[in-house]
Parts: C-alpha cells; structure tokens; sequence
C-alpha cells in the first residue's frame, strides 16, 4: 500500500465559534473537514456538490479515492483535474503518485519533472521526484532532488497529516538502504540528531555494512560522539 504524506492547507479549526456566530461550510470545506477525520467517502460526496469546473475539486476527490486505495478512481480525478487546468501542478504531482504506486518509475519521474517546472518551490514535488529516482537506483539523482526539498522545507520529511491538495509517496522497497542515504543527506546539511535517527533505522531495517557506514565522509563530525558509537554498536536485524 502507498504511503502517502499530504501537504497541509487552510481547515477549519477543530474549535469554533457558537453555532449562532459562524457560517455555514461549503461543500469544499466540509468535504476537507471529512478527510480530516478521515471520512473519505462522506469526503468525495460532499466535494461532488462543489463546483464542476474547478481542477482543485476535482484533485481533492482524486486524494479521497487515493487514500481509499481505489488508484483507478484517483487518477481519473486527477486527469479530470488536468484536463480542467493544464497548469495546476497539485493534479500533475498527483497523478506521478499512481505511476509510482503502479511502480511506472519512469513515467512517475516524468511527472514529478513536469510538476517542478510548473512549480518549482514545492518540496513535496522535489521530495516525490527523489523518491522515485531512489527506486530507480539513480541515488546521485535522489540525493540532489532531497537536498532541493529539505532546502525548500527542512522538515519536509517529516510532516505528517491528513490534508492538503499535494501527495508525497514515503513507500520504498530497501528501506534500510534508504534510511541510509537520509542519514547522509541529514548529515550533510548538519541536522545530526535526524541523521543518527535514520541511521539508527537503517540499521533496524538490515542494513550490515558498518564500514561503509563508518567510512563515510557525511559522518565525519558524528563518528567521535557517543551517540554514534552506540549505534554502530548495535547488531543488525535478521530479516
């Protein structure tokens, strides 16, 4: 099953004013309401009473299938999204997360391309183009694409939430090889305490090469520390 993060957007908040001082929600509000509490299906309804012309009603019900695991269904909303607004990057990125999902690497890679030229400030985009590159094993492409997105959000990797209009596939096949390389592009950029976080999960996963791990210029500064000695202590998991 995909693993998907979604970027986050205006929701209304989860504490509002006395019914008598508020106005009635939309049928877009209530349908983001409903994906908040993950009522997906009350979700698309409810966005089907939204306007028709409109490529963000139709994205929006595309992530409800998405999250419903119907990827059929998804990326026919997405392409409805498309067909609407040619430019509305959400849709393009969207519709590269079923080619990944499909594992259509190639054609997922050429969609997160088209997404960045459409908008090239969104580190889900960047995050999601890595992140195929890596299944492709191109992984001086997926280092330069996830050094993009942590430039753009130092957190990107590790928002979590419920919401949004932009899916970021987080669904590897060697996660311990993967981790590993997120220990060394955190490394890189001095964010130590979430490089010996991935490391220590790269090691949780199976990854067996100490010496690669030790060797590497990245953890330079990290190898002295007592945190780092720790890890590198610890015995590999038997998959």
């Amino acid at each position: 099953m995909v693993s998907v993060r979604i970027a986050a957007f205006s929701l209304i908040a989860a504490s509002v004013l006395p019914a008598q001082e508020t106005q009635p929600l939309s049928s877009e509000q209530f349908g983001d309401l409903c994906m908040a509490r993950k009522q997906f299906r009350e979700a698309i309804d409810s966005y089907r009473k939204g306007p028709q012309n409109s490529p963000i009603t139709w994205n929006k019900i595309g992530i409800a299938w998405h999250q419903l695991g119907d990827l059929n269904a998804a990326k026919k909303n997405y392409e409805k999204a498309m067909k609407i607004d040619k430019t509305y990057a959400d849709a393009v990125n969207n519709d590269g997360t079923i080619y990944y999902a499909q594992k259509k690497y190639g054609a997922a890679i050429s969609r997160y391309q088209k997404a960045i030229k459409l908008r090239p400030d969104s580190a889900s985009f960047w995050s999601n183009l890595g992140t195929a590159y890596y299944s492709r094993n191109r992984y001086k492409e997926m280092i330069v694409a996830y050094q993009k997105a942590i430039e753009l959000d130092p957190n990107v990797f590790e928002h979590h939430g419920l919401v949004g209009t932009e899916m970021q596939d987080r669904n590897v096949a060697d996660r311990a090889r993967y981790h590993y390389e997120m220990a060394r592009i955190y490394a890189k950029t001095g964010k130590n305490d979430l490089a010996l976080q991935y490391l220590r999960r790269s090691l949780e996963e199976g990854l067996k090469d100490k010496i690669k791990m030790t060797q590497a210029p990245e953890f330079a500064k990290l190898r002295e520390t007592a945190e780092f000695q720790a890890i590198i202590a610890l015995e590999p998991r038997v998959l």
